[in-house]
């Protein structure tokens, strides 16, 4: 059954905003180190390392600087089969694809997705030959 399996924050103030989640939550929040093949060079993204009540790992996510003034709340990401056929099930259950099939090279795909309700989800497929 699809889960979630990562959360993303979007930020205008990383500084700030990792001071919050810190000192709320208690998460670790560090800059991701992966090569220039698996994020544009310009980019910056932070991993959120998140556990349980009993201190085991669980669900991380990650925070990047705002995109655009539309890249609003936190989104989701459900860990799904296929890409192409749960973005067509969203689209027939009235639901919208907002940004198609995009890669994460080296790591899998993504698609936005907006539910009946215009609420923003992600849909993730992991794959390492992602290009």
């Amino acid at each position: 059954m699809p889960t979630i399996v990562h959360f993303e924050i979007p930020t205008d103030d990383v500084a700030r905003s990792k001071k919050f989640y810190s000192e709320l939550f208690g998460w670790t929040i560090e800059k991701f180190q992966g090569t220039d093949n698996n994020m544009p060079t310009d980019m910056e993204y932070y991993v959120i390392t998140t556990t349980d009540g009993e201190g085991n790992k669980a669900i991380g996510g990650g925070m990047m600087k705002r995109q655009n003034p539309q890249h609003q709340g936190i989104t989701n990401f459900i860990d799904v089969k296929s890409i192409e056929e749960q973005s067509a099930k969203v689209e027939k259950l009235g639901g919208k694809v907002t940004l198609q099939k995009t890669a994460v090279p080296g790591m899998g795909y993504f698609a936005v997705c907006l539910d009946t309700e215009n609420n923003r989800f992600a849909i993730w497929e992991t794959d390492s030959t992602a290009k």
